[in-house]
């Protein structure tokens, strides 16, 4: 089994913890391989715990996406808990006072826009601010550490869904990085990684023997994490990603999809690794709430060679293509950028979409970028 880097924190380091108040970022994915929660552990190992920080879904999972969180303080161990996704999403100075050093344990999902990621960042930047020492627990790439994959973030399209020039597929962990925001894109603070024992890049979580936890809850499985970083796209759109069904971003559809037809298209495509079935639901949540959906299903059959950018880019392709006065992307936002475009990192993916280029034209120039991605990341990789 691999042993996360919580994990090898409480076998090999508690000691250094003794004396210091520790603030610790996390959620309910924060556990030992034995379920247990990284502040239960660490508090049953006599460390003194000063705050909690969470970041979006809350310390406990259990807010919905998007939704702000406020202050509080944990009902558990009686201590502030303080939100990172909120009207304010990095560490107050106030904050920062009840800690010496900070923990960040959170499980990602291997995807650019997933904000776990940023919140690590803003974490870092404060704690550099302030000479707060933070400690990144590592924990697995749960689509493995291996074929990096989409597009390149563009500048212009920072945001709180992807700040800097990674691949929508990013194929590294955490911790590493944690390690590439620091030497690569400016965010400095003293930094320690906890590397995890036995973990491989070609693993998959469930290679890991390590349970699964809902990071967030619409990542119910590790399937989901499979087809997240090209699915997440029909966030952009006026179609349903799923969100509000069992099968959140594994499936898509509308009321006014024919399934047949978009199936046809999108095995024109000669997709690897992926096969789609006719679906029908009706989403208790998000878009087209209540109503029935027609559409399709995606079953992943060999998910080492399955390119989950390429695919979300082809379900666009294709709804486009067919239903040129239905299928829209969501309005730009005050700033005049769509949502889908910060997804993707680039307009240049919906300009090739609404031009109508076949998916593989626009995958095929993400390759100089991912090339020197590959380089820049060389420095970063711990496994």
């Amino acid at each position: 089994m691999v042993r996360t880097g919580l994990d090898i924190l409480l076998a090999e380091h508690i000691s250094e913890l003794k004396g210091c108040r520790v603030g610790i970022v996390a959620n309910q994915a924060s556990v030992t391989s034995d379920l247990i929660h990284v502040s239960d552990a660490l508090s049953a190992a006599g460390v003194t715990i000063g705050a909690l920080f969470g970041p979006e879904h809350g310390i406990r999972g259990d807010v919905a996406d998007g939704e702000p969180i406020e202050d509080t303080i944990d009902e558990r161990l009686g201590v502030p808990a303080f939100s990172l996704y909120g009207k304010i999403r990095v560490p107050t100075p106030e904050s920062l006072q009840l800690i010496d050093i900070m923990l960040v344990d959170l499980q990602d999902v291997g995807a650019r826009f997933y904000t776990f990621l940023y919140t690590m960042a803003n974490v870092m930047e404060a704690c550099g601010k302030h000479e707060v020492p933070v400690w990144v627990l590592d924990r697995p790439n749960p689509i493995s550490g291996l074929n990096a994959d989409g597009a390149m973030l563009e500048s212009e399209f920072s945001s709180f869904i992807g700040k800097y020039p990674i691949p929508m597929r990013h194929a590294l962990t955490i911790g590493e990085l944690s390690q590439l925001f620091k030497s690569k894109f400016g965010v400095q603070c003293d930094l320690k990684v906890i590397r995890m024992h036995g973990w491989s890049r070609w693993m998959w979580f469930d290679n890991t023997g390590l349970p699964w936890v809902l990071p967030s809850p619409n990542m119910p499985s590790v399937d989901t994490a499979t087809v997240y970083p090209g699915m997440c796209l029909i966030e952009g759109t006026n179609v349903s990603e799923g969100r509000g069904t069992v099968r959140p971003f594994e499936m898509f559809g509308s009321p006014w999809i024919n399934p047949q037809d978009v199936k046809e298209t999108l095995l024109e495509y000669e997709l690897p690794g992926v096969m789609f079935r006719e679906a029908y639901f009706t989403p208790n949540a998000s878009k087209f709430q209540g109503q029935r959906c027609a559409g399709l299903q995606l079953h992943v059959t060999d998910r080492n060679v399955f390119r989950a950018p390429l695919t979300g880019v082809a379900v666009v392709c294709a709804l486009q293509k067919l239903y040129p006065d239905k299928f829209e992307f969501r309005p730009p936002s005050s700033d005049g950028r769509y949502f889908f475009d910060l997804l993707c990192g680039t307009a240049k993916v919906r300009e090739a979409v609404e031009q109508g280029d076949l998916p593989w034209q626009i995958a095929a120039k993400w390759e100089s970028d991912l090339d020197s991605y590959r380089e820049t990341v060389a420095g970063v990789l711990l496994y």
